[in-house]
């Protein structure tokens, strides 16, 4: 493999000849072997805009135009866009276990844009490579400190607002129209495990289908927790070698990109210092993978059988469920959803550390893997959200045979009597029902216990799926 040789301030490194980083670059990939994968392209291009937004607003408060052309500048922008779009993204090899500010990442970004620029200005970039400079031109007016976690706050909130909660959304759609579909479908319900009162099938999706519509506010919730950025605040929060205006410029033009409500950091002390934000807005992911991992699992249970389970719903053929057993069908997307949302849970608990332990005096020092595990469970959760309503739930469909046959059996149709003949009658009748294998039905009726009308309007199971009329 060809070679060339950089310097920077610690001496000579040699990498290879045609890539677009430089010095820093190699010494992060010779120092990091570790996790052997490079941070999510979502967080690379998240921070290639910050970087445009960077450029930007330096250009709109006169400090490029003192040190560069406009053609110049105009290249550094076209280039932070280029890889914003996805594009070069073979060269940030950096591991995630790398330093624990994102230095070295940074550093990447800067020196990618700023060869990519120069080739743009028609120049060969490992001989002019300081005419646009990583440091003084693509860093003006940054830290790792600031621009790094205001790279994870654009990152997140982007793949929250435009992958997750449209994901939610429709899933929460998909199964309030089975709510309305199966309306009129009486079942049992059970609490416990054990049987309890009717109610119809379409009230046990109508529960699903809020559940997922809480989570979707509760996704809208955490992008919030991302809208403050940190950009401006430099190495410590103090803003130290920026313009008074910076943050501001950088958070407007970010917004005006991406069309998310970005806004300076109210102190940025505090913000450089912690990571809360990140902290908070997975904590909601976190609730929302326990919904999913809730609904996912009474799905499976419902769909569970075809002989010896619940089997009230008929789940779609995806694939041959068993190597041992022929003809058996499992429920793949609902244990898909299940492990999608255990790891989410355990992210959290990563979170977590990374912002009480990495966060100590001005700098949080376990970003690069919080960006991470943020991006990884917001972006987990978004995919098999959606493959889970697209392959799942539209394809349901109900057992009303089997949801109904087992209402009239139900010893728990005794509740609607309580009114009429009090709890303790009541409970004796459910025990010898019991006991007898007999129906509440049957009993009331050899026991004369109700007038023939009563009973058969205290025994209406359609009537006990709604509350009682005055």
């Amino acid at each position: 493999m060809k070679e060339r040789i950089e310097r920077d301030s610690m001496g000579e490194v040699r990498l290879p000849a045609d890539v677009y980083y430089g010095a820093q670059t190699q010494r992060a990939v010779e120092n990091f072997p570790i996790a052997l994968a490079p941070l999510p392209s979502r967080m690379i291009q998240a921070l290639a805009l910050v970087k445009w937004a960077a450029a930007s607003a330096n250009e709109k408060l006169g400090l490029l135009g003192k040190k560069l052309s406009p053609e110049q500048i105009e290249a550094l922008k076209k280039a932070s866009l280029e890889v914003a779009d996805g594009n070069y993204s073979d060269q940030f090899p950096v591991d995630i276990y790398q330093t624990g500010s994102g230095t070295s990442s940074n550093m990447n970004m800067n020196e990618v844009i700023s060869n990519r620029a120069i080739e743009l200005c028609g120049q060969d970039r490992f001989e002019m490579k300081k005419m646009i400079h990583p440091n003084d031109h693509v860093n003006m007016g940054q830290s790792t400190n600031d621009i790094f976690p205001t790279a994870i706050h654009v990152a997140a909130a982007k793949v929250i607002r435009e992958s997750l909660i449209p994901a939610l959304s429709e899933c929460a759609s998909a199964l309030q129209r089975k709510a309305n579909e199966w309306a009129d479908i009486l079942k049992i319900g059970r609490t416990h495990l054990a049987d309890a009162t009717p109610m119809t099938l379409g009230q046990e999706f109508g529960s699903f289908a809020r559940q997922i519509e809480l989570a979707a506010e509760d996704a809208q919730t955490a992008e919030k927790a991302l809208h403050e950025l940190p950009a401006g605040g430099t190495a410590v929060g103090s803003g130290i070698n920026t313009h008074p205006k910076f943050a501001s410029e950088v958070a407007g033009f970010l917004a005006e990109k991406t069309g998310i409500p970005f806004c300076e950091a109210v102190n940025h002390f505090e913000a450089n210092a912690q990571r809360t934000g990140v902290v908070r807005c997975h904590a909601l992911l976190k609730a929302i993978a326990v919904t999913l991992m809730s609904v996912a699992n009474n799905i499976r249970w419902l769909g569970s059988g075809p002989r010896c389970g619940y089997y009230e719903i008929v789940l779609p053929d995806l694939q041959p469920g068993s190597s041992i057993m022929p003809g058996k069908v499992n429920p793949v997307l609902c244990e898909s959803m299940i492990q999608v949302a255990a790891r989410v849970m355990g992210n959290d608990s990563t979170i977590a550390v990374c912002g009480g332990v990495g966060g100590q005096f001005q700098l949080n020092i376990t970003m690069p893997l919080m960006a991470s595990v943020l991006l990884e469970s917001a972006e987990l959760m978004a995919r098999c959200v959606d493959i889970f309503t697209k392959r799942c739930v539209e394809g349901l469909k109900a057992n009303r045979e089997k949801c109904e046959s087992s209402v009239e059996q139900s010893l728990s149709m005794v509740t609607s009597l309580n009114p009429h003949i009090g709890y303790e009658k009541a409970a004796a009748l459910a025990k010898e029902a019991f006991k007898t294998g007999k129906t509440i039905r049957e009993l009331c009726i050899e026991q004369n216990v109700l007038p023939p009308e009563t009973l058969e309007e205290a025994l209406d199971p359609m009537k006990m799926t709604r509350p009682m009329e005055s």
